[in-house]
């Protein structure tokens, strides 16, 4: 999957920080020139990105399916005219419908979506939702596209300053209790999803993956997504 980058990751090339619309551009260009050398071309492109008699000698089988990753609907509807599929980041049920809607709009019918689900789970809720406000608490900063434009993380500390426990557990889905989990993977599966990504952020991992196995996807039987 490819996207239009973050601050954070490129501020240290010391090139300016592009607007969305340039990075989307440029973006474009790179899925270009990738599926290009995919097909066994010897590349020689001029424009936002270079690349001069670029050749790959060891081809795949077949070109890998090239996602767009998207967090907005405007985005995604972009997405939907040019990639092989559309990844995005969890949210509720409804929004999930929204930006999957506007992936088709703008072309994505038929493709498939991927999800990546961030959640926090620990054995006791007070747990959990402690764990999401330490490790997770700047995905409650606000607009998602103000998060791109961060460069480091003082400016991710400065920004989330202030915000609650509870501010997170609007963004986050924080529970205990698998089942809640469960019922939110069933919903994307209801909408079409084909994968998701769970991603528990806080440091129990082999319990999360454990209690997630023997309690979630069991669950899911019947209405999963291809693979969780």
């Amino acid at each position: 999957a490819i996207g239009t980058g973050e601050a954070l990751n490129e501020h240290i090339t010391g090139n300016p920080w592009p607007s969305k619309p340039e990075r989307q551009r440029r973006l474009l260009e790179c899925a270009q020139v990738m599926r290009a050398l995919w097909r066994g071309e010897t590349v020689t492109h001029r424009g936002m990105v270079t690349v001069v008699e670029a050749r790959l000698y060891s081809l795949p089988d077949a070109p890998p399916p090239l996602f767009g990753a998207a967090v907005s609907e405007r985005t995604a509807e972009w997405v939907g005219g040019w990639a092989d599929g559309l990844i995005t980041t969890g949210r509720p049920r409804e929004e999930m419908a929204k930006m999957i809607a506007a992936f088709h709009r703008g072309g994505g019918e038929g493709k498939p979506v991927h999800v990546q689900h961030v959640l926090s789970w620990a054995p006791r809720e007070a747990d959990a939702r402690r764990i999401a406000h330490e490790q997770w608490r700047f995905a409650a900063i606000g607009e998602p596209d103000k998060l791109w434009d961060l460069r480091t993380p003082p400016d991710f500390a400065a920004a989330a300053r202030g915000l609650t426990p509870h501010d997170v557990a609007e963004k986050v889905p924080v529970s205990a209790d698998p089942g809640v989990h469960a019922e939110l993977l069933r919903g994307y599966a209801e909408l079409g999803v084909e994968q998701v990504y769970c991603f528990n952020v806080g440091p129990k991992q082999r319990e999360f993956i454990e209690r997630f196995g023997a309690e979630v996807l069991p669950a899911l039987a019947g209405v999963r997504p291809a693979s969780v």
